[in-house]
């Protein structure tokens, strides 16, 4: 089958390309930035990557028409502004492409829509489903609550708070029910309705075997880990407060913390169907869904995370808008040093940041990164999905990765921190073993010449302490 994919450098875009392409199908992705979906292990298979932005109709003039199923997997929960808005023009400009295709089918992941009362991201979610029902093809929507996977954000904001805080005083929200499945399950789910006539012009819940409230869901998790946790709950925290309560505790932006918090005050329990053992599905436990995604965390087979979405408005551009270093109306620091032992010294560039740390003066950077989440950026907690490898798109603490070349040994990050202008990361090696590292600024106007100039202390000792450590033996 010729399937078109959106959302393709999502969370669940990612998840589900490989599996369809083994599959044996010809699939299409939609991306509004082609540099961030990598592409290298697919070469065998029938894949065609196409820009286009489902906010401007004009784009969506590229795509194919003789497709037979389509996936809708795009959504906007984690930016600002009125993304529910957003939601609803993508989908209104989807549904009217899809019209003019032979599509026989298009699927729709949505969230669990069952509560008189929803939160503004699942009235959305459901707008988007009444948007996309409008399509001449049969809709097949499947909405899902909680999903668990390694790199989901709901899976990263509970290890977040499990594994930091022995002793959590949270929410009352943390009684709230819900039925989390597990990324694998999703997966099957997904693939499996796809031209399957029994679920076409039907919705159905999607959801693992166990009914918990998130308070359960923490305690569970922190038995998995071999973790003894105290949940204290308590009634005084206010919408906002909670958001901010999350914000602090764990990677997420304030933006998605935000609308996770508002989501997470309503119950969001599914209907049982029969569609699981209709498409033969076993559901995976809630435990063994956390056990499978430290599997693979330890095994560094993450294939994507919550974070791959930019969190800067500027990428709507694209990354390669930002590959070109400015030369001229920029500060710089240069570091140059020969390395001794150059295969050594590129495995440490390409392993910069996360959990590897950054070499030298890890408290400044922790420091910056809390200064950061104070001024609402994303601080260091995001990580890097990867401990060995980057590839473009992805993030690492709080840069985001432009460039990423094994074979060029260069390595380029662009600031996704809160500053008063633009700031990139560079790491080049040359036949030589030679490493220079660059650090180069774009000031905003006088704040931006002040900042350098009072980072210009911590900026010579750390560009110079960490090129030290990546080219020492």
């Amino acid at each position: 089958m010729k399937i078109l994919l959106t959302g393709a450098t999502g969370y669940i875009g990612k998840r589900l390309l490989p599996v369809l392409l083994e599959m044996g199908h010809e699939v299409c992705c939609v991306v509004r930035d082609a540099a961030r979906l990598d592409v290298k292990d697919y070469k065998k298979h029938k894949l065609e990557i196409i820009e286009a932005d489902l906010l401007r109709p004009a784009t969506l003039k590229k795509l194919p028409n003789d497709i037979d199923a389509a996936y809708y997997l795009v959504h906007s929960m984690s930016s600002s502004g009125d993304f529910s808005k957003r939601e609803q023009a993508s989908a209104k400009n989807f549904t009217q492409y899809i019209n003019q295709t032979t599509a026989k089918q298009l699927i729709y992941l949505s969230g669990i829509v069952n509560n008189n009362e929803l939160s503004k991201h699942l009235e959305s979610r459901k707008a988007v489903e009444e948007e996309l029902q409008r399509a001449k093809c049969p809709v097949t929507t499947l909405r899902a609550g909680i999903i668990i996977g390694s790199g989901s954000a709901s899976f990263e904001i509970i290890r977040d708070i499990v594994e930091k805080l022995p002793v959590m005083i949270a929410p009352k929200w943390l009684k709230t029910k819900c039925q989390p499945i597990a990324i694998r399950n999703v997966v099957q789910f997904l693939t499996g309705v796809l031209d399957k006539e029994e679920t076409f012009g039907r919705h159905f819940d999607i959801y693992g075997p166990d009914l918990l409230s998130y308070k359960e869901m923490l305690l569970q998790f922190a038995e998995v880990r071999k973790l003894k946790r105290t949940i204290i709950v308590v009634p005084v925290f206010t919408p906002k407060l909670s958001s901010y309560w999350l914000y602090f505790m764990t990677s997420t932006t304030y933006e998605l913390a935000k609308n996770l918090v508002d989501s997470m005050k309503v119950d969001v329990v599914p209907v049982e169907n029969e569609l699981h053992k209709l498409l033969n599905i076993t559901l995976i436990p809630y435990k063994k869904a956390i056990a499978m995604a430290f599997e693979k965390i330890e095994q560094n087979l993450v294939l994507s995370s919550w974070s791959d979405a930019p969190y800067n408005r500027i990428f709507k551009k694209g990354l390669s808008s930002h590959i070109e270093v400015p030369k001229f109306g920029v500060l710089t620091d240069k570091q140059t040093m020969k390395a001794k032992n150059p295969k050594q010294a590129l495995d440490r560039i390409f392993s910069i940041g996360g959990k590897n740390g950054w070499y030298y003066g890890n408290w400044l950077w922790e420091f910056r990164g809390f200064l950061d989440r104070l001024f609402g950026g994303v601080g260091l907690r995001r990580g890097r999905k990867n401990a060995t490898s980057a590839s473009p798109g992805d993030a690492l603490d709080f840069w985001r990765v432009i460039l990423s070349s094994p074979t060029q040994k260069r390595l380029l990050l662009y600031a996704e921190m809160k500053l008063p202008g633009e700031a990139w990361l560079e790491f080049c090696m040359d036949d030589k073993g030679v490493v220079k590292q660059t650090a180069t600024f774009r000031p905003l106007g006088i704040p931006g010449r002040l900042y350098w100039i009072a980072m210009l202390p911590f900026h010579y000792f750390i560009f110079k302490g960490m090129l030290k450590k990546i080219t020492a033996g």
